[in-house]
């Protein structure tokens, strides 16, 4: 991989706005016990690379070097990235009566099979160059895959901590690829108080969902590389499944260096954060108009990867829906499952539950008028469909006796 320079200036306080945090040395939360974002000389990247050399490279997220937080390409740690595929649904669209595009962009193609690479390969490598050799985290399943993945290739120690009912493809997942794994009768933030009460006995760094600067980083590049594939402009609504929110915060943050670069204008997509009914704590916060969430009691769907009770950057979220206009909007197990069923039947494309919340809030968001016909919008897949359970829905024949082929046709 070519050697790029690097132009990170300070990380700063994603709440207090302090930004007396140097890079180059390990951070976790600041001192307000929020997450802190890496900021960049942008002024520098614009005078040192145009946004068509950088889009012409291959490597995937990794060709967003100048954009990312690591210094040393022997740090950069890869397993084959590629960029992800835009899916038109013409389909669908036409099943709707819109005019409007919709589009989804299909994160299960990366490698481990979900958009928690993006994030995970900046984490672990940015542990890699601060010499960490033992790291924790809590997932709900395909985070805790992406950094068993990453931190083996870089060889590290990964401890993972997930539900009881995570998918056991998932931690099947996390064990074939270096994880240390274990099932936890809890949700992920009973799983997350593992981590952070075992950081001294186990000397381990947590790479919790948003307490450490640089998942955002990796998440961020779903922006770069959407703007990117559509000629460097955004669409007019980004459906984005919303857990920790890392994925939507970085894109946020990703539209605004990308217009002080000159590379897009001023038009922004109206952020739409979609979580299920059954754990919708950002939901609420929206609708009460609160700045930060409270915990989710009682969180259960069985969409697992947005089953979060609690976010640390819920503020974070919450601030980047309004200053889109967009908004937040929860929709029950029935209709994602529907959705995803949908989605497969009609356009051929097998997607993740969460991915299928999309969709399905885009459908009652197009009833009640939060978005238009004619609008174009972006559903995020997070994952890879085939990493779920899936209904039995084959018929049986018996060969030894006689098929009646029009019957196939029912």
């Amino acid at each position: 991989m070519t050697e790029f320079s690097t132009f990170v200036s300070h990380l700063e306080c994603g709440l207090t706005h302090e930004s007396d945090y140097e890079p180059g040395v390990v951070h976790g939360l600041s001192r307000a016990g929020r997450p802190l974002l890496v900021r960049y000389d942008l002024d520098r990247i614009r005078d040192s690379v145009s946004r068509d050399e950088v889009w012409s490279r291959g490597g995937g997220f990794w060709k967003w070097r100048e954009l990312l937080p690591v210094t040393k390409t022997e740090n950069v740690i890869a397993l084959g990235e590629d960029d992800t595929p835009l899916i038109s649904c013409t389909t669908l669209a036409h099943d709707l009566g819109v005019s409007g595009e919709i589009i989804i962009k299909d994160e299960g193609r990366l490698p481990t099979g979900s958009f928690k690479a993006r994030g995970l390969a900046l984490a672990v490598s940015m542990a890699k160059e601060f010499g960490i050799k033992r790291l924790a985290m809590p997932t709900n399943g395909n985070a805790g895959a992406a950094m068993a993945a990453y931190a083996t290739r870089a060889g590290m120690e990964s401890y993972i901590f997930c539900p009881d009912d995570t998918p056991d493809a998932n931690v099947r997942e996390i064990a074939l690829q270096g994880g240390k794994v274990w099932r936890v009768n809890g949700l992920i933030n009973d799983c997350g108080k593992i981590v952070g009460e075992g950081k001294e006995a186990m000397g381990w760094f947590d790479l919790s969902t948003l307490k450490e600067p640089y998942r955002i980083e990796g998440k961020k590049t779903m922006g770069l590389e959407l703007a990117a594939q559509l000629g460097w402009d955004v669409p007019d609504v980004i459906f984005y499944p919303t857990g920790g929110g890392t994925g939507l915060i970085g894109m946020w943050k990703a539209f605004h260096e990308m217009e002080a670069l000159g590379w897009i204008g001023s038009k922004r997509p109206r952020m739409v954060a979609v979580q299920a009914t059954g754990c919708a704590p950002i939901v609420k916060a929206y609708e009460d108009g609160e700045r930060h969430a409270t915990l989710w009691q009682g969180a259960h769907t069985f969409a697992s990867g947005i089953r979060v009770p609690v976010a640390v950057g819920d503020f974070l979220i919450l601030d980047a829906v309004r200053e889109s206009g967009g908004f937040a909007i929860a929709v029950d197990d029935d209709k994602i499952e529907n959705a995803r069923r949908e989605i497969g039947a009609r356009e051929g494309v097998l997607v993740c539950p969460e991915g299928a919340a999309t969709y399905a809030a885009y459908k009652e968001a197009l009833k009640d008028g939060r978005v238009g016909a004619g609008d174009r919008v972006v559903l995020f897949n997070c994952g890879n469909g085939l990493k779920y359970e899936m209904p039995e829905m084959a018929g049986r024949l018996n060969r030894n006796e006689p098929i009646n082929y029009e019957d196939l046709k029912k």
